[in-house]
């Protein structure tokens, strides 16, 4: 776990990724599409460090499968199920924004 906060430390939203997943494209889309610059971990590009994150969030977060796992706020949201329920709720625009990752946002 203590690679994982390293990582999410001080920043409005994180994405741990891989680069060939459809999902996890999808989740960064869609985050990116409210004016949100996300940072993402793309593990598969990350060598051990990658693997060793990738173990942390199964073994302690319980992700399955690992990616792609969303943290706003430096809490874990979760992978993409719950991302999209939080979209379909209208509930992650007011999460990002809480957050700092965006800004501006007009309800909509």
């Amino acid at each position: 776990m203590e690679v994982i906060t390293r990582l999410v430390g001080e920043k409005a939203a994180v994405i741990f990724s891989r680069s060939t997943c459809d999902m996890c494209h999808s989740i960064k889309a869609l985050i990116s599409g409210y004016g949100a610059n996300p940072t993402v971990y793309e593990l598969d590009e990350m060598g051990p460090e990658g693997e060793a994150v990738d173990r942390a969030l199964v073994e302690l977060l319980g992700c399955r499968p690992s990616v792609p796992a969303v943290f706003i706020g430096q809490r874990f949201v979760g992978g993409e199920k719950q991302v999209m329920s939080l979209q379909i709720k209208n509930r992650l625009a007011p999460m990002l924004m809480s957050a700092g990752a965006i800004w501006l946002w007009n309800g909509h």
